[in-house]
């Protein structure tokens, strides 16, 4: 306990009455019964075990409780079961956080769980307001005391706290942004929700600069340097400064209700002429973008860069006829095509490709004789693996060196071949008009940031042949129920992605109409026409 403070017990509320200047005042709500004041516990040479009964539940939240709304940091911590862990957090929450008054009001335990509400009064430089939430406590035995503890996670102090966060108040890193799109149309992460981590994001990047002032605010500051801050309170407001993106509302809209179709979905949407992000949606929405840094198999939307090497080396045609048996074996490795499907030795490559054959990408491996050749493909043409600079934090894909059956699963998007929705919308974008142009969400010109550029560009006659494999897959392919309400000039790539210990593959689904390539990724969605594919029409449908 601090000096000079003493716990003063009136009609039931425990006060804390402190002298000496800016020490405020807590108070816990609740509890009640015989002792009021903080449990000690006596000596025993017998350590108690098994769960913690009843009344020692309601007895240890209720003192844990107490001390840390009286702002005792040591005295609640070492009612838990992590004294190191808890003491910082507990006494950042006066010194750091800047509160100067806590209700703290238990309700009754669940099991070992004590939900309690928090009324926090915090106050910076004479200005004061209430930031309240709710939160919870599980209280365990001590493994070597035998008492029972507070079992500590960072979350008891705030729900939205993790591991190595901290709560703080003061002034703002960077003023409050007035984010629009390009056409000038304000976005807000209540109107578009998964823009929320990209608004954040573009906030601690380019706040500074966007022309406003900052604020006072208490935020949760992340462990490390690349998340951004998440702001719990605003005590007084900054001047926002404006900041145009290329994000386009109508198409952003449309990505925000496709993905909420599924449980677990993300979306791009890429302008092919300029590289400029359209959209980008997630679900469920969380401080991690998925759309533009998650890293998993894409499955068969990588047939566009696997084809665009046969093609370029001669080894295949959109024209000429290709092998496709219902399975091949390559280096004691066995694949085979979804339900064990063949096509004529007639049939052209364009109708592997638009029926998705895998057999007839695989047995093109040994002709290519260079397990690099895909990956240098992806690089060289399509731009996966130069760290892009889209304005946020991303990740632009990666097809890793790999030999016999590792390379082979590689030309049907399997093995370590890790992509998220924009770099599969970007491929799309890039075989839509032979240039890979790096995505963006705001302008260059805004920093003059240095964007990836690739070594080349696709020849006129391979550009040309996957734009015409592709309207194929969307007019009568495995893309076509999917693209059936999708106008203008249009193409697919579907994909399933299989992923060990998962009964259910993954859905892909890339597609272009116009001037606007888009794609989707549904978790355990299936085949990829099937769920992935109607997210991306709505937003080709929506953005043309």
């Amino acid at each position: 306990m601090r000096s000079g403070a003493r716990i003063a017990v009136i009609g039931g509320v425990f006060a804390l009455m402190a002298g000496g200047v800016g020490y405020g005042a807590y108070t816990v709500v609740g509890g009640g019964g015989e002792d009021d004041g903080l449990r000690t516990t006596g000596t025993s040479s017998k350590v108690r075990t098994g769960p913690p009964t009843e009344a020692e539940i309601t007895g240890t939240a209720k003192d844990f409780l107490k001390a840390w709304a009286a702002g005792d940091a040591t005295a609640a911590s070492l009612l838990t079961n992590n004294e190191a862990g808890a003491a910082p957090l507990l006494a950042g929450y006066t010194e750091d956080a800047r509160v100067t008054r806590a209700v703290i009001t238990p309700g009754p335990a669940v099991g070992t769980k004590v939900p309690f509400t928090v009324k926090a009064t915090v106050s910076y430089e004479g200005v004061k307001k209430t930031l309240s939430y709710a939160s919870e406590l599980t209280v365990v035995r001590g493994l070597t005391s035998g008492k029972a503890l507070v079992d500590w996670e960072p979350t008891v102090i705030h729900p939205q706290l993790t591991d190595g966060a901290t709560l703080r108040t003061g002034q703002a890193s960077a003023p409050e942004i007035k984010a629009v799109d390009r056409n000038g149309k304000v976005l807000d992460k209540e109107t578009y929700p998964s823009l929320a981590p990209v608004l954040a994001s573009l906030r601690e990047k380019y706040g500074a600069s966007s022309g406003g002032t900052a604020g006072v605010e208490t935020w949760i500051e992340p462990e490390g340097s690349s998340a951004p801050r998440t702001t719990l309170l605003t005590l007084t407001k900054g001047k926002p400064g404006k900041l145009r993106t290329t994000i386009e509302a109508g198409a952003q809209a449309a990505a925000e209700r496709a993905v909420k179709r599924y449980d677990q979905a993300s979306v791009v949407a890429v302008q092919p002429s300029t590289g400029a992000i359209s959209a980008v949606a997630n679900n469920p929405v969380t401080d991690f973008n998925a759309a533009m840094q998650g890293k998993q198999a894409p499955g068969s939307t990588l047939k566009i860069v696997t084809a665009a090497m046969l093609i370029e080396k001669g080894l295949v045609s959109a024209t000429r006829p290709v092998e496709c048996p219902e399975e091949v074996m390559y280096e004691g490795n066995t694949f085979h095509n979804l339900k064990r499907f063949s096509l004529a030795d007639t049939d052209t490559f364009t109708t592997s490709f638009a029926r998705s054959c895998n057999t007839a990408f695989i047995k093109k491996i040994d002709e290519v004789d260079d397990d690099s050749a895909l990956g240098k493909e992806a690089r060289d043409v399509f731009g996966i693996g130069l760290d892009w600079k889209t304005g946020i934090f991303s990740t632009d894909g990666s097809i890793p060196e790999a030999v016999g059956g590792g390379a082979a699963a590689q030309y049907i998007g399997q093995g370590t071949v890790q992509m998220n929705a924009l770099n599969i919308a970007s491929i799309t974008a890039t075989a839509r008009t032979g240039t890979f142009r790096q995505p963006v969400i705001v302008p260059q010109s805004l920093d003059g940031r240095r964007l990836a550029v690739a070594s080349r560009s696709l020849p006129g006659y391979v550009t040309a042949q996957l734009n015409a494999m592709m309207r194929a897959t969307a007019s009568w392919g495995t893309g076509q129920a999917a693209m059936a309400s999708v106008g203008g000039d249009k193409g697919a790539k579907t994909g399933s992605a299989e992923v060990d210990g998962q009964a259910v593959s993954n859905s892909w689904f890339t597609g272009f109409s116009d001037d606007l390539a888009a794609a989707a990724v549904v978790q355990s969605g299936g085949h990829g026409g099937d769920a992935a594919g109607p997210v991306v029409a709505a937003v080709l449908s929506a953005g043309r």
